[in-house]
C-alpha cells in the first residue's frame, strides 16, 4: 500500500477540482474556435497538398497538434471547458461526485478554481 508523503500530497484547490484534472480550455470562447480553425485547416489543407507536392504535404498536419494542444478530441474538451468555465463545478460528498451550478461569489467574480 502506497502512502503519499506530504510533499506529495495534493493541494487544497487540486483536490477541490480532482486530483488529475486537465484542462484543455482556453481564456475565451472566440481564441477557442480560432484555434480549432487553424487547427482543422492544417489537416485539410495537408490532405489537399498532397495531389499537388506529394506526401511533402502531410509534413503540415502534426502543427495541427500544437493547435489542437493534442487531438482534435483533445480540442472539442477543451470547447466544452471552455463554454462551462464558471458555470459548472465538480461537487464531491462522500466519495459521490457529480457536476452542479456553479454558486456565484459575494463579488460577482468567477471563483478562482474556475477560471
Amino acid at each position: 500500500m502506497h502512502v503519499p508523503s506530504p510533499a506529495n500530497a495534493a493541494s487544497p484547490a487540486s483536490t477541490a477540482r480532482g486530483a488529475n484534472a486537465t484542462n484543455f480550455a482556453s481564456k475565451s470562447v472566440p481564441r477557442h474556435l480560432a484555434r480549432g480553425v487553424i487547427g482543422f485547416g492544417l489537416i485539410i489543407g495537408s490532405i489537399a497538398m498532397v495531389p499537388v507536392v506529394g506526401p511533402a504535404g502531410l509534413l503540415a498536419a502534426p502543427l495541427a497538434l500544437i493547435a489542437f494542444r493534442g487531438c482534435p478530441t483533445c480540442w472539442m474538451v477543451g470547447l466544452a471547458q471552455t463554454i462551462s468555465r464558471g458555470r459548472l463545478e465538480r461537487q464531491c460528498v462522500d466519495g459521490v461526485c457529480m457536476i452542479a451550478k456553479a454558486q456565484p461569489a459575494a463579488d460577482g467574480k468567477i471563483p478562482a478554481a474556475s477560471r
